[in-house]
């Protein structure tokens, strides 16, 4: 004899959690900071073709304070890296990034001294969406995944420390560029 008895048919339970949790993965706003070819893409995303808006996305945001979703399309100089930051920590909490492309999840064919070799060093990465450029579809299931990993984003207290201790080993990881790889 448990509550469901006692409420009339058609009501439905479900957890907070799990409702913020739907209500957040439904009101993404992501902020646009297309650096190259990549952008192109992105912006396609926004068109009437692939349609980004029927998940709540139809806002691409110029400010960071009202922004959620950090897309990161193309390659990272070193000069831009600092300003990429500085817009990360202008977000609105809670935060997500995907770095889209090649060059954005690794520096991709840049292996000099300008391009960041991977956004990450940067910035903590939700997705990683590879690809030269990779094609809108790629972001749209990207986006979704994106949205299966705020459904399940635990709330309160714990939610904040998991983000600060996966950021902060993100940013105390080793730079690919220091990597020995299998040939050293």
């Amino acid at each position: 004899m448990g509550i469901e008895e006692k409420l009339p048919s058609g009501f439905l339970l479900d957890t907070v959690e799990n409702v913020v949790g739907y209500l957040r993965k439904n009101s993404v706003w992501p902020a646009t900071f297309g650096l190259a070819c990549c952008a192109i893409e992105m912006m396609a995303v926004g068109g009437p073709k692939y349609d980004i808006a029927r998940f709540g996305m139809e806002r691409f945001s110029a400010t960071p304070r009202q922004a959620d979703l950090m897309i990161v399309a193309g390659r990272v100089s070193q000069k831009m890296a600092p300003v990429l930051r500085q817009i990360y920590d202008q977000m609105a909490e809670p935060k997500w990034v995907i770095a889209m492309g090649v060059c954005a999840s690794s520096g991709g064919m840049f292996n000099n001294y300008a391009i960041v070799q991977g956004v990450d060093h940067v910035v903590p990465v939700d997705i990683y969406l590879p690809g030269c450029p990779p094609r809108p579809e790629m972001l749209m299931n990207a986006i979704l995944e994106l949205h299966q990993q705020i459904q399940d984003t635990p709330l309160g207290a714990n939610r904040t420390a998991v983000a600060k201790a996966a950021e902060a080993a993100a940013m105390g990881a080793v730079p690919t560029s220091q990597m020995k790889g299998l040939l050293a």
